[in-house]
């Protein structure tokens, strides 16, 4: 039998220890999946984090999407996860927000993660129990698409109290949002709403509205599932453009798109759901920062 020359990726991880990990405090864990890939998921998920930490919570954002890590350009935040005290150090996007992501393990995004489902659920449990996150309000994870050994692992390590479902409005994508609802309902993790995204265009020059992928779809899966139906994110270029620029769109308090509205949206049905009603605006993003 011919021997393969193939390696797996390596990435220096810590040395486990035989001492019990310290135990992260989230107030609450929230999980934002799809049953298909390019439905938007990581955008969803980096910017409700933005949103929240807006509001003055402290936010943890994971990205548990191992081999194809996006959090990090859609935040334009780069640099070297380190070890203290035996445990991993998440990076600082802002004073509320921290982030944990493969992206700042590998010296390249051009480099590929070869991972077997075993080594990527020992990552997680790492990313979870071996994080100095720190006291947090709310983790938001960022999982791959589908319901594999990412999804089956956040649910049974993490334990979240709540998740999101981003889809699209056709139907090719709505049958995998349902697939993911009977796979919370599985694992006993409670769902938050269902977002369906890219849900029409409208043209800035004439006013136009195009469904392009349809639209509706979202909604009416909730109503057949008995789950929440949140909001209709549409088709925006200010989307496109905060993805590619690393700046979220709602990252400076300014209501500059009905995209922006849509994120806000989102995040008051988490705080709704978690029964909190208090929803203040803190100091943007910029002065958490310390930009100039």
């Amino acid at each position: 039998m011919a021997t393969s020359n193939r390696a797996e990726t390596k990435i220096p991880l810590m040395t486990h220890h035989d001492a019990a990990p310290p135990k992260m405090l989230a107030t609450h864990s929230i999980i934002v999946m799809s049953g298909k890939g390019g439905v938007g998921k990581s955008t969803v998920s980096a910017n409700l984090a933005v949103a929240l930490s807006l509001k003055g919570y402290a936010v943890g954002l994971l990205d548990a999407d191992l081999t194809s890590p996006s959090i990090p350009r859609l935040l334009s935040l780069f640099g070297n996860v380190e070890c203290q005290d035996n445990q991993l150090m998440p990076i600082s996007y802002s004073e509320k927000l921290k982030v944990l992501s493969t992206g700042f393990l590998i010296p390249s995004s051009d480099r590929a993660i070869v991972w077997r489902g075993g080594v990527k659920m020992a990552a997680i449990r790492q990313f979870i129990n071996e994080t100095n996150w720190g006291a947090l309000d709310f983790l938001v994870v960022d999982l791959p698409p589908g319901t594999g050994d990412e999804p089956l692992s956040i649910a049974q390590d993490l334990r979240p109290d709540g998740a999101l479902i981003v889809t699209t409005p056709q139907a090719v994508a709505l049958v995998s949002s349902r697939k993911s609802v009977d796979f919370l309902r599985k694992v006993g993790v409670p769902v938050i709403g269902i977002i369906e995204n890219m849900s029409g265009y409208e043209c800035p020059t004439c006013g136009t509205h195009v469904d392009i992928f349809q639209s509706g779809g979202g909604e009416r899966s909730a109503k057949e599932l008995g789950v929440p139906f949140i909001c209709r994110i549409p088709l925006d270029i200010a989307i496109c453009e905060s993805g590619d620029s690393g700046k979220p769109i709602g990252e400076n308090g300014a209501q500059a798109s009905c995209s922006a509205e849509s994120i806000n949206t989102i995040a008051r049905n988490v705080l709704h759901f978690y029964g909190i009603t208090e929803d203040v605006r803190t100091e943007s993003i910029t002065k958490q920062r310390g930009d100039k």
